[in-house]
């Protein structure tokens, strides 16, 4: 049975010990090293060469999307298995876009972590049940209701209190462009302003703080 080899990537030691100890006993799944945040992990993947890398998202510096368009393109065989342990469309899409093969939350039982592992080593994707759930609710809804990626990613910033010049220079985009597609997002979810957007974005779920 070929070895699986694993990067684990949290910036939470504690979590990154009992991610490990989750997959002590299984003889074809080995750590081969541990990252604290996603700008390390792009480094480790270039030097250890993965199967699987165990992907946080939310960490100090890179995070880990920024990481898995890194990781993906530099080394394509590689696939990141996200393990987090937030579920919004925002963190899912981005994730997914991003390059992930796979979706899990960090309370799955140690036995769906194993098959999604394996899983994702043969490049197939996985999804935690909750996670496929809310894609499928999302591609069930009306196209001019669907937010998209970057529209969600823009109304995260919007709910952290970012302005629209804050928002322009953290995505690399104008501000006139910020603008439009605040439009699209107040046209899309019914209402007039951004407080308003946020409110019914947490409603639905598409975001969380």
């Amino acid at each position: 049975m070929p070895t699986i080899r694993l990067l684990i990537v949290d910036d939470h030691p504690v979590v990154r010990a009992g991610i490990r100890g989750m997959l002590t006993g299984q003889p074809d799944l080995e750590v081969v090293g541990e990252a604290s945040d996603g700008a390390e992990a792009v480094r480790l993947a270039q030097r250890l060469q993965p199967d699987v890398i165990l992907m946080d998202l939310r960490m100090p510096g890179m995070d880990g999307v920024a990481a898995i368009e890194r990781i993906r393109k530099a080394r394509p065989e590689t696939h990141v298995l996200v393990l987090t342990t937030y579920d919004s469309d925002a963190d899912i899409l981005r994730a997914i876009e991003a390059g992930a093969t796979g979706y899990l939350l960090k309370d799955a039982p140690r036995g769906e972590l194993h098959r999604a592992i394996r899983a994702a080593a043969r490049g197939e994707a996985v999804l935690a049940p909750p996670v496929a759930a809310k894609i499928m609710q999302k591609m069930r809804a009306p196209a001019e209701e669907r937010l998209t990626a970057r529209e969600l990613e823009i109304l995260m910033l919007v709910a952290e209190g970012k302005s629209n010049k804050e928002i322009a220079h953290h995505l690399h985009i104008s501000q006139a462009t910020v603008k439009s597609h605040l439009l699209h997002i107040y046209a899309k979810l019914g209402v007039s302003d951004r407080t308003a957007a946020v409110t019914e974005a947490l409603r639905r779920e598409y975001i969380r703080l």
